[in-house]
């Protein structure tokens, strides 16, 4: 896998997506497609020199575009693929995460956001996962079969604090998803677990 080469990556950095679930799961539910890890906006240009000797693209409406080594990457812009220069076949997905000093920020909503230290998790053998919360409130947007799936493999493995979070940030963003009826009731919550 891709991830020994994120080691000396001296930001923030950590799984996202399907494989973030699974593992914070413990264990491979399904297939996966890509490989997509989170960093921080701000550690754009860090990640850019840490990788030097890969090609990057940046998506910009829904398609691959250059992205210029002096160029700062700013929102709505989020996603950025990796290639190696060296092997071609080893290429990375990175989603640019927003964050302000002591919390995540989602970045398609403001007012949703959690502290830092409970944004990235620790996996199966130790890796840095996006908090499974997170990941599932970017899945809701557009849901596909395969993120029902990750929905109902992943939502009674949350911990109280991480379901409460979801419940209240899909009621923001998305007040009629049909997963807010099968989250266990909660107590109202403010958006910090």
């Amino acid at each position: 896998m891709l991830l020994p080469l994120m080691r000396g990556f001296k930001a923030p950095w950590c799984v996202a997506g399907g494989w973030a679930l699974d593992l914070f799961l413990g264990q491979v539910t399904r297939p996966h497609d890509d490989l997509e890890l989170a960093t921080f906006r701000e550690d754009q240009g860090l990640l850019r020199h840490y990788l030097r000797e890969w090609k990057f693209q940046k998506i910009v409406d829904g398609r691959l575009n250059a992205w210029s080594a002096d160029e700062a990457l700013k929102i709505p812009v989020h996603e950025i693929h990796a290639h190696s220069i060296k092997n071609p076949r080893l290429s990375l997905e990175f989603l640019l995460n927003e964050r302000s000093v002591d919390e995540w920020l989602y970045r398609r909503d403001g007012r949703v956001r959690m502290p830092l230290e409970q944004a990235i998790l620790r996996g199966m053998h130790g890796l840095p996962v996006l908090c499974p919360a997170i990941v599932l409130l970017f899945k809701a947007k557009s849901r596909s079969p395969k993120d029902d799936v990750d929905f109902q493999q992943v939502r009674k493995a949350l911990n109280g604090g991480h379901r409460r979070w979801l419940e209240a940030s899909l009621r923001i963003c998305h007040p009629e998803h049909p997963w807010l009826t099968q989250l266990p009731k909660t107590r109202a919550t403010s958006l910090k677990t």
